[in-house]
């Protein structure tokens, strides 16, 4: 009950780390809206978990708007925001980048975020807690992975600057920044036995020898979004397994 009576918004709620998060707050009695920009997968997931359904994609800002002010109208309020759509993007030099791959993955990742919270920022109830999912690739110098350790780090960037200008009205702003995180991402690019190669040699790099999963990261978002952590405002928890030491 540790979040009773509040309402918790997860963009990108119906797969991977969003759909953990939403069950997570779930599970301390929130009410949860989980958006997706697949209508049928918002809903499956939604009905499966016990949360509301919104089909909207967060590269829209139209749609963002509209998301922001229906949650507006049929709650009053929202005391949680989990920004935490976005994807990876095609892997190249810089040399070797595509106008379109850069647009999509800042679309997604950084201005669909940027302004998801922007347009609810005014139906945010003071003493709110908002959580964007970064990533250590932020701080990390990977080749052919440009575009989207860019997005990320203009992530943390915002953040900062949005617990700043948000801290007069207690809200606070953070962010998680995971490491390889055990998703279906993998498996529906290279086949299940590839992914399982590829997910082995990752554990082996990382000193606790093993790789996250969503639950991990979503427990993380609830911590944040509770009272016991009251006084943590533009924050980066980073939760790698010590990838980066």
């Amino acid at each position: 009950m540790y979040l009773k009576n509040k309402i918790a918004v997860v963009t990108g709620g119906n797969s991977g780390i969003g759909l953990a998060a939403a069950k997570e707050l779930i599970a301390q009695d929130a009410t949860v809206i989980i958006t997706g920009r697949r209508k049928e997968a918002v809903e499956k997931a939604a009905a499966e978990i016990g949360a509301i359904p919104f089909v909207a994609d967060q590269s829209n800002v139209a749609e963002i708007e509209t998301l922001s002010k229906t949650i507006l109208e049929q709650f009053g309020k929202v005391d949680i925001l989990f920004i935490n759509a976005g994807i990876t993007g095609g892997a190249s030099l810089i040399e070797n980048a595509e106008e379109e791959n850069f647009d999509r993955v800042m679309d997604i990742n950084f201005k669909g975020a940027y302004f998801t919270l922007s347009k609810f920022i005014p139906g945010l109830n003071d003493g709110a807690s908002v959580v964007f999912l970064s990533s250590n690739t932020a701080t990390m110098r990977s080749p052919q992975n440009s575009v989207y350790q860019a997005s990320k780090a203009a992530i943390n960037s915002i953040a900062r600057t949005a617990a700043a200008e948000l801290a007069p009205r207690k809200i606070r702003v953070n962010t998680i920044s995971p490491g390889p995180t055990r998703t279906n991402v993998l498996n529906n690019a290279y086949g299940e036995e590839n992914a399982k190669a590829i997910w082995d040699n990752l554990a082996d790099i990382i000193p606790l020898k093993k790789i996250a999963v969503p639950e991990d990261i979503a427990k993380m978002v609830v911590y944040l979004s509770g009272e016991n952590a009251s006084y943590i405002t533009g924050a980066d928890f980073l939760m790698d397994g010590g990838m980066t030491l």
